[in-house]
């Protein structure tokens, strides 16, 4: 298989190395320095496209796959409130476009795992729940698009929580703290926390490469598919 990588920092170097492993190519490696050289590829020799950039590029990454008929998967996060309109492109162009806030399949079966929690601890309103997430020094948005997700799993499963607030917490939110700390890929905890006792679940990550090889894994599993899709529909197969 034939990969363009659309943003080329630590995410996409480990995506090539592991992209290479499992036989596939890289076509090309584009950076906001050599961004120019998307007008030169031969769109007809590349058979998905991985998107790890930045906030102010992925909408124009993702909208030159899709006008390209290249099917494109994307894990930036930042750019979310965009996202209709890409997904809007997909369908009127028949592309295919796959997001996710984290590709770990750990983090996927973590998401789920914060689903089938939030739906016992609705019944249980002496708990409050928040949630914590530490990253590396280098990441530009907060919060995490993976606690974004957590939040979400909470929303829609306990009804006494309708909002997430970021470093703040009011009635009827959940409050996130995200803390930047050196390299740490990612660790994120849900907390239940009554005058009683706490309930806390966590997912670790030792490294990137977890989020990497659910990207290729993904990018394998897209070739071939058409539409708006998600982990859900990967996990699901």
């Amino acid at each position: 298989m034939k990969i363009l990588l659309l943003g080329y920092g630590k995410m996409g170097e480990i995506i090539d190395q592991i992209a290479i492993d499992r036989g596939h190519t890289i076509s090309a490696k584009i950076s906001s320095s050599n961004r120019d050289d998307l007008d030169h590829l031969k769109v007809d020799e590349i058979d998905v496209a991985i998107e790890f950039s930045q906030p102010e590029a992925a909408v124009d990454n993702i909208s030159y796959c899709l006008k390209n008929n290249i099917p494109v998967l994307s894990g930036t996060t930042g750019w979310l409130e965009r996202m209709k309109d890409i997904e809007q492109q997909c369908n009127e162009l028949s592309g295919t476009f796959f997001y996710a806030s984290n590709f770990s399949i750990g983090v996927n079966l973590f998401f789920k795992f914060n689903e089938q929690l939030a739906q016992i601890m609705d019944k249980f309103e002496s708990y409050d729940v928040e949630i914590d997430e530490i990253h590396h020094i280098h990441k530009k948005d907060a919060p995490s698009g993976t606690a974004i997700t957590l939040a979400e799993g909470v929303i829609n499963h306990i009804n006494r929580v309708k909002e997430w607030q970021l470093d703040k917490k009011q009635p009827g939110g959940l409050k996130i703290t995200a803390y930047r700390e050196d390299e740490v890929p990612g660790t994120h905890s849900v907390k239940y926390r009554s005058a009683i006792d706490d309930i806390e679940i966590k997912h670790t990550a030792h490294s990137r490469a977890g989020f990497a090889k659910g990207a290729v894994m993904v990018a394998e599993w897209i070739k071939d598919k058409k539409g708006v899709l998600s982990m859900d529909d990967f996990l699901n197969t």
